[in-house]
């Protein structure tokens, strides 16, 4: 008699399963070493850099799943921190509320531009991405509740649930890293459900998908107003953290700057982002001295991911390791 194994063997011995169960390993990693890291570094660094992270993340599932290039992200990150901001401020809101009205404004901003954007595809969906964004920036220069030039300065942390005093720094590292570790998570289950498949389908051949059945429009709002949502989320966390809201952070660098960390990390992979953007954070406060100059190698960087290694660094990780044990 043949020696028949039971199909979850045979499946858990199956590349994608065998992927899944190394994600899931490394996540559990990631957390722990996010867990133990403000006893080695400042933690305020690590809390922006966490918000900055699953904000590249956000736009990661956007571009890296569903293959649409967003010059315009910073208006939902931007925006959710205007709005968080002045909740927390001006309404008098606990954090946690003011963040779910930054959050709730990124979805309406992403639902609106969305429908727009999708109607089009390649450079013209980037474009329209980047001129709603600018439009918005404008509107947040001119506005006078997000304060112009000078943002919206002194927010106040406040108590989590009327409970949990946020100005202690342990307290809102504690806070920062659920919400990030969260919201990884989600996206990971993105990826990994039905849906994503979907999503990636679209990506790699959208006419095939269309004439599989699939409203491939209806799945590309959809992900992008997940994307925007997302990316409200750090951002209204980042103003809560940091108790500024500031144009920087509405302007198209910032998109620009969300698509480095991207590509550095690598385009596509889960945990490309994350290492992307601490890569570039670090390099930011390593060369403040230099000032301006900092764009200058930002951009002999990117130049150098898209020529030498357009994987990024976890994609070429990968990579090698996937060659090392096929070899």
């Amino acid at each position: 008699m043949e020696n028949v194994q039971p199909a979850a063997v045979v499946a858990s011995r199956s590349p994608s399963a065998l992927r899944q169960n190394s994600e899931l390993i490394a996540f559990a990693l990631m957390a722990v070493g996010l867990a133990v890291a403000p006893f080695f570094t400042y933690p305020l660094f690590l809390m922006q850099a966490m918000c900055l992270a699953l904000f590249a993340c956000a736009f990661n599932l956007l571009i890296g799943y569903v293959g649409l290039l967003s010059f315009g992200h910073a208006l939902y990150f931007g925006w959710a921190s205007y709005v968080s901001a002045y909740a927390a401020k001006s309404w008098g809101l606990t954090p946690e509320l003011a963040i779910i009205a930054g959050t709730l404004t990124a979805a309406v901003l992403g639902l609106v531009a969305g429908s727009l954007a999708i109607r089009r595809q390649g450079i013209y969906f980037a474009m329209i991405t980047l001129a709603l964004a600018q439009m918005m920036y404008f509107v947040a220069l001119r506005a006078k509740f997000t304060g112009g030039e000078d943002g919206i300065q002194a927010v106040p942390r406040g108590f989590l649930f009327g409970l949990i005093d946020l100005r202690n720094e342990a307290a809102m590292y504690v806070v920062v890293l659920a919400i990030f570790l969260g919201g990884f998570f989600l996206i990971y289950r993105i990826i990994h459900s039905p849906f994503g498949e979907v999503l990636k389908a679209i990506r790699e051949n959208e006419p095939r998908a269309i004439s599989l059945g699939y409203k491939t429009d209806r799945y590309k709002l959809i992900a992008f107003v997940l994307s925007a949502t997302l990316a409200g989320v750090a951002g209204s966390t980042k103003a809560i953290v940091l108790q500024i809201a500031s144009l920087t952070d509405v302007n198209w660098p910032m998109s620009g700057e969300v698509v480095l960390m991207s590509l550095v990390g690598g385009l596509g992979t889960i945990f490309g982002p994350v290492v992307g953007s601490f890569v570039i954070l670090v390099m930011q406060y390593k060369l403040a001295a230099v000032g301006e100059w900092v764009l200058v190698i930002q951009g002999i960087i990117f130049v150098s991911c898209v020529l030498l290694f357009r994987r990024g660094i976890v994609g070429e990780i990968t990579a090698w390791i996937s060659g090392r044990l096929k070899s």
